[in-house]
């Protein structure tokens, strides 16, 4: 069993439980996937397994190492190759071999799940958005209502402090959501529907693996 798989967020939407509570959900089309290679601690050093999703892209877009990969495992070329470790997930049954394919079917529902993706970018951003700074006052003579406040004193240490939190570029950071339901499994179509939000904007790729 691979311990994860490889998708593409479709968006939101929400849907009703049995006891007609609404659930918000995150449609991924999850798959389908083949396996690049498999790593193994006695040849690598550690124990992973390199999945690609199954879409179309030219040839002429990848560099020869890349395609030679491709060419080594026997499957066509993939767009989007992610790494999955293995460690604490180690495949029982049928070890997992270069060609073979991962399917959104191998998710059960109220399985858990972490979603990994790149969070949307906002640019650059104050204190107060980026850090969630309170901000000066806006009345009574203020002169600092959105300002991050004294960084660093004159006489000690003299500096600024290195990870001091300031503005900045906001977003577009590696973003885990841990511990995600998976609610419904459409087969069919290789949808996951997940509860909650997952980060990146739509049609975005993400990495759905196997909580621990």
């Amino acid at each position: 069993m691979a311990p994860g798989i490889l998708a593409k967020k479709i968006g939101m939407t929400q849907l009703f439980d049995a006891a007609g509570r609404v659930v918000p959900v995150t449609a991924l089309q999850a798959g389908p996937c083949v396996v690049v290679e498999r790593k193994t601690r006695e040849k690598h050093g550690y124990d992973a397994v390199q999945l690609g999703l199954v879409e179309f892209v030219k040839e002429g877009r990848l560099k020869k190492p890349v395609l030679g990969r491709f060419k080594k495992a026997g499957v066509d070329p993939c767009r989007y190759v992610r790494e999955l470790r293995l460690e604490g997930r180690l495949d029982d049954g049928e070890p997992i071999k270069p060609g073979d394919r991962v399917l959104a079917n191998d998710f059960k529902p109220r399985e858990k799940v972490d979603v990994i993706g790149t969070s949307k970018g906002k640019g650059f951003q104050g204190v107060v958005k980026r850090h969630g700074f309170r901000g000066g006052g806006d009345t009574h003579g203020s002169m600092s209502h959105r300002a991050p406040g004294s960084i660093g004193a004159s006489s000690f240490p003299s500096r600024v402090i290195k990870g001091t939190r300031m503005g900045g570029r906001a977003g577009g950071r590696r973003v885990t959501a841990r511990n995600l339901e998976v609610v419904e499994v459409h087969g069919d179509e290789n949808l996951l529907l997940v509860r909650g939000a997952v980060p990146g904007p739509n049609g975005s790729y993400v990495m759905v693996r196997r909580s621990r």
